[in-house]
């Protein structure tokens, strides 16, 4: 194996850059170039490369985002595109892709893999933490912490002016972030997909805490399960709190990845080559108990991963 391909691709996550440079630095201390391509999967169409070196990934881990940038490819998703894809692939020496992202992207890989032999890698990327068989995705930690912080800031002006704040946050289809980010913020209520919302048995929960004293009120909604503004209308004149909302957006995503997400990144992407050297590929790198494991694509995408409900019983007790 003498060059290896590299792509960020999908939603970008707080991390991704870690991978990067982790894939870089471990290729290039065994002799292998790496190549990457902006953009995705349109960058393999279009023919966007870079050849990266020590010098390109020095002083990219602390920074959120990706240096390769990213995109969502509808032509990819057609014969064609992946034939096009595969063809300058092959006119770029590459001998292997480690792909950074979430179920889209690595859905690619595996198709890469499968139609024309490719041997890939996958890397978990994704603030959801939907990706089936990995304990933590990159950019997870980053993003909740992002949340907390924001949402703490409208704790503080909840008490001072006895309010109620509707937050919502990402997750189309999970609520992860709304939950974990509930249960640490110490929420009253979390709205999330995985369960139907009574809006009269929260109103009645929430008015019950208005009356034994309780001067502010943090309302975790995630996207999916319904808008801030939906909620509020079922909530308002119901709860003993005037009600105000917030929408987080796309601050979900950015800042500069924390600790954690900069170890699991580098961890992932070092294990990504490795595997590649040792004859290992159409496999996700997860995280596992700690410990880094080789997960068959397939299985991988098998399924969504469920959420753990314990843990909205838990919010519940101790909302």
């Amino acid at each position: 194996m003498k060059r290896i391909g590299v792509i960020t691709s999908g939603g970008d996550a707080p991390g991704m850059n870690a991978a990067i440079r982790a894939v870089v630095r471990t290729a290039r201390m065994r002799g292998i170039d790496v190549i990457g391509f902006y953009h995705g999967y349109s960058g393999i169409i279009d023919n966007e490369i870079v050849e990266l070196t020590y010098k390109d990934v020095g002083g990219i881990m602390e920074r959120g985002g990706t240096i390769l940038r990213s995109s969502r490819c509808e032509e990819f998703k057609t014969t064609h595109g992946r034939e096009l894809a595969m063809k300058n692939l092959r006119e770029n020496g590459i001998d292997a892709l480690v792909v950074i992202g979430g179920e889209g992207s690595l859905t690619g890989a595996m198709l890469l893999e499968e139609e024309f032999n490719l041997p890939v890698v996958g890397i978990p990327a994704t603030i959801d933490n939907d990706i089936n068989a990995t304990d933590m995705c990159i950019g997870v930690d980053t993003c909740l912490n992002t949340v907390v912080e924001a949402t703490q800031k409208l704790k503080d002006t909840a008490s001072s002016h006895e309010r109620a704040f509707i937050v919502e946050v990402m997750g189309r289809k999970s609520g992860y972030i709304a939950l974990m980010s509930g249960i640490a913020i110490g929420a009253e209520a979390v709205v999330i997909p995985e369960v139907p919302v009574d809006y009269g048995a929260l109103a009645d929960r929430i008015l019950e805490a208005r009356k034994r004293g309780k001067i502010n009120c943090i309302i975790m909604v995630a996207e999916g399960a319904a808008s801030a503004y939906t909620v509020a209308r079922h909530l308002e004149h119901r709860i003993g709190y005037e009600t105000r909302i917030t929408i987080l957006g796309h601050i979900q995503r950015g800042g500069s990845p924390t600790a954690f997400d900069r170890i699991l990144a580098s961890r992932m992407g070092y294990e990504a080559v490795s595997a590649l050297l040792s004859g290992k590929h159409n496999i996700m790198i997860g995280l596992q108990r700690g410990k880094m494991a080789h997960v068959p694509l397939e299985e991988a995408l098998s399924k969504k991963k469920p959420l753990d409900m314990s843990y909205y019983e838990m919010s519940l007790l101790l909302s």
